[in-house]
């Protein structure tokens, strides 16, 4: 079975050329970090008139919206492919019109375990009549649930778990809060034990209108934002390493001194200046890491060190052989063989619960010959421990891979029967993997815990100019919520460059 480098513990190759090379001297705002919340907001702030640059450590811009080739014509997403219907309208409105048609809603969710079978739409009428009709819930109960989750937002008492307010609404019925929660688990990472809000805002944006997935996968949404960002200015360099934010100023009397101020960065041995950083780099790695701690108040790096890291993930990467075909699953399959739901299990090395995603042809049309054969993959995730795998040494890991490949082709056998005939490459990645790769703390593929998400909006009042986009509980709910804080921050910055001195450009705002 072949083994990839996205699951390898080997080391990135040297860069050998100056990436800065073609680097202006100043910015009015640089981003650290593309993914989706630092690629929207470099085009927000773009597309208002400043000067732009983006700098991303690895050579593909997207962060975990991102994808990798195989020999064979193989195309992989390392991401499962389901967003809100609000994706496209954020796609049309601070992008193009041409990436938001290419939005289209998958044909259905699936969900089989041992407590209930059925696919759904995963609007909220269709799932109304699964919880009646299949689960046997009043519809006076269910009606009530949702107007409690539409009332919902950032500003609510978070002392109420999500396991308390599922028991509010359907007492002692696990299945109940299986179907509720599993979803949202794998879409950012929240259990029973977190704040309702976590679970309450991100449940009703899917309710809206069910799931939507982009026509031609993540290399083709990521490489149509690219061209936009070139379109509208934006200085782009990949395989760049930012180590510092440069900072002037210490924390004093805000009333009197204001607070310190952003004045540039340095990467790769350089240093570029700019009025203000937008850093889409994990919460902790930006404060703790690229700020000199005299710049910040010790209670502020207090905070931020006592914000807990999410749940990181497995991937399984299944490429069917030319020619083969796969009969239709659906295009999302929540599977479990555990009897009754526990929200950490979901979590567990080598466990019982994974979901997949299933990419038929229509998905990926470019990749439809000539013959009209087109080609299929399967990807399967779980949600993961990092400790779990850190812990293992490299003859263990390599072998818990192994084990995880075959686990997966062993369940998926349930659904595609002769998978194994059909499959011509099969790789895993590992919390390890996303770690190396985004360089995120713990491999932590949902960012922070929801306490991240006031150290994260506050920022830019402990240092002026510095804001930050990255995964931060609640908001950072999968390709929406990434690509929506961007538009959050954006609207700050815009602000901010238009209230300092040395503005230039055309500047037509890029408030939300």
């Amino acid at each position: 079975m072949k083994q990839n480098p996205w699951g390898s513990r080997f080391g990135k190759k040297p860069n050998t050329k100056d990436p800065l090379a073609d680097a202006q001297p100043e910015y009015d705002l640089i981003v650290v970090g593309s993914g989706l919340g630092g690629l929207t907001a470099a085009n927000r702030i773009a597309q208002a008139g400043f000067r732009v640059a983006l700098i991303e450590q690895h050579m593909k811009l997207g962060g975990l919206a991102t994808w990798f080739k195989r020999q064979g014509g193989h195309i992989f997403d390392v991401s499962l492919h389901g967003f809100p219907i609000g994706m496209k309208k954020t796609c049309r409105k601070y992008w193009s019109q041409e990436i938001a048609d290419r939005i289209v809603q998958l044909d259905g969710v699936r969900f089989d375990n041992p407590q209930f079978s059925f696919q759904t739409s995963f609007t909220k009428e269709d799932f109304t009549t699964k919880l009646v009709e299949v689960l046997g819930v009043e519809r006076e109960t269910v009606d009530a649930f949702f107007a409690h989750l539409a009332q919902m937002d950032f500003f609510d008492d978070s002392t109420l778990t999500t396991g308390e307010l599922f028991e509010r609404f359907f007492p002692g019925r696990n299945d109940v809060h299986r179907l509720l929660m599993e979803p949202i688990s794998y879409a950012n990472g929240s259990n029973l034990d977190e704040p309702a809000i976590t679970y309450g805002i991100v449940f009703s944006n899917f309710m809206s209108k069910g799931v939507y997935t982009f026509v031609g996968g993540t290399d083709g949404l990521i490489l149509a934002m690219r061209a936009e960002l070139v379109k509208n200015g934006v200085d782009i360099f990949t395989r760049t390493q930012v180590d510092e934010v440069l900072i002037q100023g210490e924390p004093g009397d805000p009333e009197e001194d204001g607070p310190p101020r952003v004045v540039g960065v340095r990467a790769e041995g350089r240093e570029l200046r700019t009025r203000a950083v937008l850093s889409n780099a994990h919460l902790k790695t930006t404060v703790l890491k690229m700020v000199d701690p005299r710049h910040l108040r010790p209670a502020f790096r207090r905070e931020v060190e006592s914000v807990r890291l999410n749940s990181s993930s497995t991937q399984v990467y299944i490429g069917i052989k030319k020619g083969e075909t796969i009969p239709y699953v659906g295009d999302l399959l929540f599977t479990s063989t555990r009897e009754t739901f526990d929200t950490h299990s979901l979590c567990d090395l080598l466990g019982e619960s994974r979901t997949f995603s299933f990419y038929y042809p229509t998905g990926r049309p470019e990749l439809v010959g000539e013959d009209g054969v087109g080609r299929y993959s399967i990807v399967s995730s779980t949600n993961a421990n990092y400790a779990d795998w850190k812990a293992l040494d490299e003859e263990a890991y390599e072998r818990t891979k192994q084990e995880l490949c075959e686990q997966t082709l062993a369940h998926l056998e349930r659904y595609v029967p002769g998978i194994r005939d059909k499959v011509e490459i099969v790789e895993a990645s590992t919390p390890l993997s996303f770690e190396f790769y985004t360089q995120h703390p713990a491999g932590a593929s949902f960012g922070t815990k929801f306490e991240g998400l006031e150290p994260s909006m506050r920022l830019h009042k402990e240092v002026a100019g510095l804001f930050h986009a990255g995964s931060v509980g609640i908001i950072m709910s999968g390709w929406l919520g990434a690509a929506n804080y961007g538009v959050i921050q954006a609207a700050k910055v815009d602000e901010y460059l238009h209230t300092t001195a040395g503005a230039t450009g055309n500047h037509q705002g890029a408030s939300a």
